[in-house]
């Protein structure tokens, strides 16, 4: 009979009595739950269990439910982690321990990413299951905080595996020079008979062999061999098997030759020393491959701040930058490096954020202007009041998000882990048929035949390539990614960008810049354009207005210095109305001017082109005589034309979902060649228009940027978010674009098309390699050809493949950018609003 466990769940989410039925209800469908109370007060659940529930199920029913349980998320570094089989042992002996929901394993990070329950474990606990495992862990929670000790520890590890190959070298030369050459050069045989003799020349190589499997190898055995008793074995323990088999086969031959039968006394002692120096090599070089997936973490890393110019006391001191606090005064000098996140007090500059947004063009920063840490100060000086400092930075919340992208699995790598884990025993089991068929079926000398091919299956099938494919991929791919300013926040959204078909895309903010401005005037005859606007904005200055201000933008741009408005006077629904240095002004809609008697003349036809355009027009009158039309709108972005024609070469759908009147929207969308209008949407109402989007299957890309946009961020299959919109909408998307520039859209897809590619490339090498050299090593074509597979052959195949699959992956460096950003003069960044381009005065 099994026991019933008893479990206490914090859950988020409750807020009323029918949350606390649904939470009950959704933890009682789970098979194995005897009952579920949830408290409202407390926001727990109280569950009492027994097999086959599990907490990870209960946790899994209560997500589904919409009410998730609180758990607590860490990242582990972790040692002894060789191959693919590896990661599945891992992730077996931390899903094992009591109370884990989640555990994701990335090999070439050597790291693990953990979700438990924390009133069941501790991270202690968790870190102690690891270790007892075999592969001893240590926490990496701070964002880049592990990167450091962790690549002191990979070089040191780089450094130690390079000692170890140069020793291994050096001592198997001799030996392969002795043995293999006597083969090849027959004249070397007879020197080393009628010099030393053949048993003296064993001798030696017994002597070498066992110091380069004693020294440079023992890491093999040291692993190996405990992985093998615990019937866990791994690639180490294959490489244990083969070449004690090797050595201890020629041990035999050498000093007692009367136990092995007639004609099989042969030595391999070369076999034994060069698997071991080749798959040091191997290992070498794929460290050295290691480092380079990981260099966007370093790079970002580099952008940090070590000292700052910091106000104490009434004096400008340098503090380290761990010691800033918020509200410090930072003084930023020309060229400087920015501490950390702030706000410009004092000062003008223009920043370069090409580091963090990926726009080449320096922004201007005046007071009030956000600054962020890690960016380049320009020519000039600034005085900052630090906002955010230490993890609350954004530098290092891109830092985290790279990292938890990259640790991140892909739903391919599930299939990979399951068949790694079993790889390495079924590698034994074919290794044993393999010696049993040649003792049975083998020419004369069966015995070493059988062992050559035995040695050689064991040696060649290493899962380390299985293992690597996926996960480097991920880890190059989404650190380009962020070099080009795309931030993957969920790491499955990588595989799923792949199968997107359509992209729907939100208006103003996304497609355009978010705030209207003035983007023609036509005057009437005998009025001059740069008079007429320096009247219209000095009216327009007292009011708050987002067209009034587009207007005012538009003057003070072009050098025109308004003067002070008197008698001004806001009709209600019409427009406004001033006297300026005398004379009497109006601006507003078409009404205004019909009740004012005020001819609207030749320029009716320009107003009424305007507004097909998507325009609004407005029209000014000077002394009761018609002036000038003026249209705002709120600009389509400069790289948004660019950036929608990519889509469509890249074979994708686009669609415009807004809540913008439709003649505005359709205007935008034919001067874009958008597919698809959804106009007067409502924000819930986007939610309704991406279903309809989705039927039939169609996998379908929301970008937005605004809080109306959070729903549909989510209810999309991925979710991207404009990085200069709401926080909100960010934290509602998978992927965030650091810049405003909608290509970083096509850069995303870029991204995730080129990593899926470049991911089925080495599963293809991986699993064809073994599927295809495995025979050979086992001697499948001796019969036809007379071929039968060196086991130093072996593992040279087997270390080029780990090699292959790193190469490959890194060559995910270089995906080039949609295009470079447009080389306009820069200006003060502006949070995007939602703005309707409609005039009501």
């Amino acid at each position: 009979m099994t026991r019933d466990i008893s479990l206490t769940l914090a859950i988020d989410g409750m807020t009323c009595a029918s949350c606390v039925a649904r939470v009950e209800a959704a933890l009682t469908a789970v098979d194995g739950v005897v009952n579920a109370h949830a408290n409202l007060a407390s926001e727990t659940a109280r569950v009492v269990f027994h097999d086959p529930a599990t907490p990870a199920a209960l946790v899994a029913a209560l997500a589904d439910a919409g009410y998730p349980a609180v758990t607590q998320q860490h990242r582990l570094a972790i040692e002894n982690m060789s191959c693919g089989s590896c990661v599945g042992r891992v992730e077996r002996a931390l899903l094992a321990h009591p109370g884990v929901v989640t555990a994701t394993v990335n090999l070439p990070a050597e790291e693990a990413t953990v979700s438990f329950l924390p009133e069941v474990t501790s991270l202690a606990a968790v870190i102690a299951a690891s270790t007892e495992a075999g592969y001893p862990a240590a926490s990496a929670d701070q964002p880049g905080s592990a990167a450091a000790p962790a690549e002191d520890r990979k070089a040191a590890e780089r450094t130690h595996l390079g000692r170890m190959t140069l020793i291994a070298a050096l001592l198997t030369l001799p030996v392969f020079v002795m043995e293999m050459g006597a083969h090849v050069i027959p004249d070397l045989h007879h020197l080393i008979v009628r010099s030393i003799g053949t048993q003296a020349s064993w001798l030696i190589q017994f002597v070498l062999t066992t110091i380069v499997l004693a020294w440079p190898g023992r890491q093999f055995f040291l692993k190996g061999w405990p992985a093998l008793v615990k019937g866990a074995p791994d690639m180490n323990s294959l490489v244990a098997l083969g070449t004690s088999a090797a050595w201890g086969f020629s041990v035999v031959a050498t000093f007692a030759p009367g136990v092995l039968p007639q004609g099989t006394r042969v030595v391999y002692f070369e076999a034994a020393a060069v698997i071991v120096t080749l798959i040091l090599l191997g290992r070498y070089l794929e460290a050295r491959a290691k480092g380079r997936t990981g260099a966007a973490i370093t790079k970002l890393l580099g952008l940090r701040a070590k000292t700052a110019r910091v106000e104490r006391d009434g004096a400008v001191v340098d503090v380290p930058v761990e010691d800033i606090v918020t509200g410090d005064i930072l003084h930023i000098r020309p060229g400087e490096k920015i501490a950390t996140d702030g706000a410009v007090i004092k000062g003008a500059s223009y920043v370069d954020e090409s580091m963090i947004t990926g726009e080449p063009v320096p922004v201007e920063k005046a007071d009030g202007a956000e600054v962020v840490g890690g960016t380049i100060n320009g020519t000039g000086a600034l005085v900052v009041r630090a906002t955010k400092v230490g993890d609350d930075t954004m530098l290092s919340q891109i830092i985290r998000m790279v990292e938890e992208a990259q640790s991140a699995r892909l739903p391919i790598q599930d299939l990979v882990n399951r068949i790694t884990l079993w790889f390495v025993p079924a590698v034994m089991a074919v290794a044993g048929v393999t010696v049993v068929a040649w003792l049975v079926f083998g020419p004369d000398p069966a015995l070493s035949f059988a062992l050559v091919a035995g040695v050689a299956v064991l040696i060649i099938a290493c899962p380390c390539a299985m293992g690597l494919a996926t996960p480097t991929s991920i880890m190059v791919g989404t650190g380009r990614a962020a070099e080009l300013g795309v931030l993957f926040r969920q790491g499955d959204a990588l595989q799923s960008l792949h199968g997107v078909r359509t992209v729907a895309l939100d208006k103003t903010g996304t497609l355009t810049q978010g705030r209207p401005e003035l983007t023609d005037m036509q005057t009437a005859n005998g009025f001059d354009a740069a008079e007429v606007l320096r009247l219209v904005a000095s009216v327009e200055a007292s009011s708050e207005h987002p067209i009034a201000q587009a207007i005012v933008r538009k003057a003070e741009a072009d050098g025109l210095a308004p003067a002070a408005p008197e008698n001004f006077d806001a009709i209600t629904g019409y427009g406004v109305i001033a006297t300026v240095d005398g004379r009497q002004v109006l601006v507003g809609a078409d009404r205004l001017m019909t009740r004012e008697g005020i001819d609207l003349g030749d320029l009716a036809p320009t107003a009424a082109a305007f507004g097909t355009q998507g325009k609004t027009p407005l029209f000014a009158a000077i002394d009761g005589r018609l002036a000038a039309v003026i249209a705002v709108a709120d600009p389509i972005k400069p790289g948004t034309p660019q950036a929608i024609a990519a889509l469509h070469d890249l074979g994708l759908k686009v669609a415009m979902i807004t809540g913008d009147n439709r003649a505005t929207a359709e205007a935008i969308a034919r001067e874009l060649g958008i597919d698809t209008v959804r106009a007067e949407v409502l924000p819930d109402g986007k939610v309704d228009v991406i279903a309809r989007l989705k039927e039939g299957g169609v996998r379908v890309a929301f970008v937005g940027d605004g809080i109306n946009d959070a729903p549909a961020l989510a209810s999309a299959d991925v979710g991207i978010a404009i990085g200069t919109g709401t926080d909100v909408a960010i934290e509602a998307a998978d992927v965030v674009l650091m810049s405003g520039d909608l290509r970083g859209v096509v850069n995303a897809l870029h991204v995730s098309k080129a990593t899926m590619r470049n991911i089925r490339q080495n599963l293809f090498w991986a699993f064809g390699y073994n599927a295809l050299l495995i025979p050979v090593a086992a001697g499948v074509f001796y019969p036809l050809s007379g071929l039968l597979l060196s086991p130093a052959l072996a593992a040279g195949a087997m270390a080029l493949s780990s090699i292959f699959v790193l190469s490959n992956a890194l060559r995910l460096r270089w995906i080039k950018p949609a295009g470079a950003a447009p080389r306009t003069p820069p200006a003060p960044p502006a949070r995007a609003g939602h703005h309707r381009p409609a005039h009501a005065h």
